[in-house]
């Protein structure tokens, strides 16, 4: 689920050691993005199965 954003983050970090600035701050700032949808995502998926109890 995370691989998107680890994806990203390499490539700001590779485009960074090459001197690519504008590369890295849109690279980064995707990371950032798609990193904080999945922290929202997981949250939100957490506490909606926690509501749901099976007696098996």
């Amino acid at each position: 689920m995370l691989k998107y954003p680890l994806l990203f983050l390499v490539i700001a970090i590779i485009a960074g050691i090459f001197g690519f600035a504008g590369i890295v701050s849109a690279a980064a700032g995707i990371a950032k993005v798609l990193f904080f949808i999945f922290i929202v995502l997981f949250i939100v998926s957490f506490f909606m199965g926690r509501g749901s109890k099976s007696n098996v």
